[in-house]
């Protein structure tokens, strides 16, 4: 009979764990888990921002956003019946945000979440959605809708996806999405930060030198016209800017 050394068994048990592991991924329990890796524009289950031109250089905290699938790929809204795969549309994100799985309740329509009672969870042995599933349902659905800066842009895709995968139990919208990247969001390094904010800082001088007060009084007129817009367009007229 043969007899079973150390490193047999070490072998053995190695590819025990290796079957097990293959199965589970197999029955969906367990997915790959992937690092932030910013030089390959991979930021997995992320929210990303960038700035926008001329308007992020008047108003920097609003940009340009986008959501990531489980692998880090960038999926974000650019144009009408257009969304971006893998090429965020203007430049290297500059902040992101990674959210937990944990605290996400996937629904299949995002359209089910009720302000008092969340979302409803799923009936028992129905299949949930992943979270590339529901990413991929809103692609789905902004790929047949028109692009509007101030009525169906890139904070309404990202906004649909975070409804659609429950995150905080939903209820997510242009304005407080904007908020939650603006005050919880990472820099990705300091030159990032530096190329977010010195086009503003160069604006805000050369204005307030060469215009003074008639600079800042146009500046903060755009800036309360733009926030304006949105504030009311979420929460005083709920159908003016599509979710």
């Amino acid at each position: 009979m043969r007899s079973f050394n150390v490193q047999d068994c070490v072998t053995l048990a190695m590819e025990a764990n290796t079957d097990t592991e293959h199965m589970m991924t197999i029955e969906g329990r367990v997915s790959p888990t992937m690092q932030i890796d910013p030089r390959r524009a991979r930021f997995p289950c992320c929210i990303v921002w960038t700035p926008l031109p001329i308007i992020s250089w008047l108003v920097p905290f609003i940009g340009h956003i986008g959501i990531c699938r489980e692998d880090g790929v960038i999926l974000d809204f650019a144009g009408p019946n257009f969304v971006c795969v893998d090429n965020f549309a203007f430049g290297a994100v500059t902040r992101y945000l990674q959210i937990s799985k944990e605290k996400c309740c996937i629904s299949p329509d995002p359209s089910s979440y009720n302000s008092e009672d969340g979302y409803k969870q799923d009936a028992p042995g129905q299949d949930g959605l992943t979270w590339d599933d529901a990413l991929q349902k809103s692609t789905q659905e902004f790929q047949h809708r028109s692009y509007n800066l101030f009525t169906c842009n890139c904070h309404s895709f990202v906004a649909n996806n975070l409804n659609r995968l429950g995150f905080h139990s939903g209820g997510w919208n242009v304005v407080n999405l904007a908020t939650l990247i603006f005050l919880k969001g990472h820099w990705v390094s300091t030159a990032s930060m530096v190329r977010s904010i010195l086009p503003f800082a160069i604006v805000f001088t050369l204005g307030l030198a060469f215009g003074g007060s008639t600079f800042l009084t146009y500046l903060a007129f755009f800036t309360c016209i733009l926030v304006g817009w949105f504030l009311l367009g979420t929460y005083c007229f709920k159908n003016l800017i599509q979710l």
